[in-house]
């Protein structure tokens, strides 16, 4: 059973998965933490959509995906905030070095260790969907943001200044997340807003108002929601 007014956004922590759930007025309603995508999402309770800051739709077809092109395309100066997604076979090496060899053979170019190092999450993910009836989209808080405030944000989400920048961003937007998070509030600060920031694009796909890279993509396809 879901919930019409709620939605869900979700970043990958050290502790596993942070995520922000928003009302039915689109503000802040409180803030989760879980060591796997299934207990985060049991903990947040029945929601209408489901942002997520993870690849999803990660197969071994040649090539860079179009979605990962076109975000990084719109992101401009901030292109390097969004991994290239290696070769799904690349998160099945046992060692960064092999997953080297099988993405330089099917893409021509090595994963960065960040990129493969979301291997474990993207398979929890995986295994998970399947059991969700409501939509479920991939998001990148940074293509989240450019659209928050019409421009990427330049400033690092690890400097003081890139994350007030986010935290005004958000507040404009009617998320102010602040006070006691509980569990969550073991996340980092820049995973909690950029959880947020996937939930106001979860909010926009329940209306039907995202955008999607590459444009035109039906949804469920591979695409970036925002």
């Amino acid at each position: 059973m879901t919930h019409s007014g709620h939605v869900l956004g979700v970043d990958g922590c050290r502790a596993g998965w942070v995520g922000v759930v928003l009302g039915p007025d689109g503000a802040f309603a409180r803030a989760v933490l879980g060591a796997t995508i299934a207990e985060l999402a049991a903990d947040a309770g029945p929601v209408a959509a489901i942002g997520i800051d993870m690849p999803l739709h990660v197969t071994d077809e040649p090539g860079p995906r179009a979605s990962d092109l076109a975000a990084r395309l719109h992101l401009g100066a901030k292109r390097s905030s969004l991994f290239l997604t290696p070769p799904r076979s690349a998160y099945a090496a046992s060692t960064y070095a092999e997953a080297c060899a099988v993405s330089r053979r099917l893409t021509g170019k090595a994963p960065s260790r960040q990129a493969w190092a979301l291997g474990p999450k993207i398979l929890d993910v995986e295994a998970w969907c399947p059991s969700v009836d409501v939509p479920v989209r991939e998001v990148h808080p940074e293509v989240s943001f450019s659209l928050l405030v019409g421009a990427p944000i330049l400033a690092s989400k690890a400097t003081w200044a890139g994350l007030e920048a986010r935290r005004a961003a958000l507040a404009a937007a009617g998320i102010v997340v602040s006070g006691d998070l509980g569990a969550a509030g073991r996340a980092g600060p820049d995973d909690v807003l950029d959880a947020a920031a996937a939930a106001w694009s979860a909010r926009r796909i329940s209306r039907g108002e995202a955008e999607c890279f590459p444009a035109g993509a039906e949804p469920g396809a591979p695409a970036i929601w925002a």
